[in-house]
């Protein structure tokens, strides 16, 4: 549906996007993650057609976004982090004059007008000046013109950013409702969201690509548990004695004791952290202590933001996902 070959955009000396490739399928919601200034709205915008690249090419559905800018446009609907409203205007004027800016007229124009006033649940604010409307509102007044003329593609540039908790959590509904009709791609720098809305994210960090797949196989394959907590009723010398003949322990940290017990963290190498956790149970069992409390530590999407976007290495993904 989307093919984004060596997109790169300088601003000067600046480099914006560096050398970015991927490709999207039709249907489910895409997220772009990464931090303020990773480049995500610069590579939505010349996705769009409304920034030129330095290099590189967007394919919407075959046509190429620069050379065949009329075809690849009508694939797609847009809302710009700042949506470009006539606050003067109701929202059922501004729907009809965006409508008819996209080629729409007569019975279709409302037909679809009707549609997606209903899609967006505006109905009740319709007639009402947009200037007047809350935040949430003209989030969802903005997000109905880019469903005009029914694009396949919908893209939605920070589409929650100022929003209160209650108008996010309809924001988030609407785009997972909006998933299963349209191949729909947000961006933020809000983790939380994305692993809520996302069936897959493509994370950007200083301009690069630097992990596309779904959230699981992310926490998955770059966060496996390698760690243990463990609190015993041994002392640090005896812990220490206890698990000096267990294999596979790489680090051993006594973060408290008292005259009760101890709380240590055990760190692996071994992608098998369970038959590590079953050697140390029976390393105890044999010393006569007892396990108090036995946890590991797994990582979250939060970890593998933090993981990725920090990371210093220039190593850049192929763009495609892992089977």
């Amino acid at each position: 549906m989307i093919s984004v070959e060596h997109l790169t955009k300088y601003y000067g000396s600046f480099l914006a996007v560096d050398d970015i490739s991927f490709e999207i399928d039709k249907g489910h919601v895409y997220g772009f993650l990464g931090p303020n200034g990773a480049g995500k709205s610069t590579t939505m915008n010349i996705m769009t057609g409304c920034l030129s690249a330095t290099s590189g090419h967007v394919r919407i559905d075959g046509h190429d976004i620069f050379d065949e800018p009329d075809k690849a446009k009508r694939q797609i609907g847009y809302l710009p982090e700042h949506p470009p409203l006539y606050m003067s205007d109701s929202p059922l004027e501004y729907l009809r004059f965006v409508g008819e800016a996209k080629g729409l007229h007569g019975t279709e124009l409302d037909r679809q007008i009707d549609e997606v006033i209903h899609k967006t649940g505006i109905a009740g604010v319709k007639n009402r000046r947009i200037s007047n409307l809350s935040k949430g509102y003209r989030q969802r007044v903005g997000i109905a013109q880019a469903l005009l003329g029914n694009p396949r593609v919908i893209i939605l540039d920070e589409p929650t950013v100022g929003l209160d908790p209650l108008q996010i959590i309809e924001i988030r509904d609407l785009i997972k409702e909006l998933g299963q009709t349209h191949t729909v791609i947000f961006s933020s720098h809000i983790l939380s969201e994305v692993q809520t809305i996302c069936d897959e994210i493509l994370m950007i960090s200083k301009g690069k690509l630097v992990a596309f797949d779904t959230p699981a196989n992310l926490e998955k394959k770059l966060l496996a548990p390698n760690e243990i907590r463990l609190t015993t009723d041994a002392n640090p010398d005896q812990l220490r004695h206890i698990l000096e003949k267990v294999p596979a322990i790489s680090r051993l940290t006594v973060e408290e004791s008292s005259g009760r017990w101890t709380v240590a963290r055990i760190n692996t190498d071994r992608r098998d952290i369970y038959e590590l956790s079953r050697a140390i149970y029976l390393a105890f069992a044999a010393g006569d202590k007892v396990i108090l409390e036995m946890a590991l530590k797994k990582g979250t999407l939060e970890d593998v933001f933090i993981e990725l976007t920090e990371s210093s290495t220039n190593e850049k993904p192929a763009g495609q996902k892992e089977a």
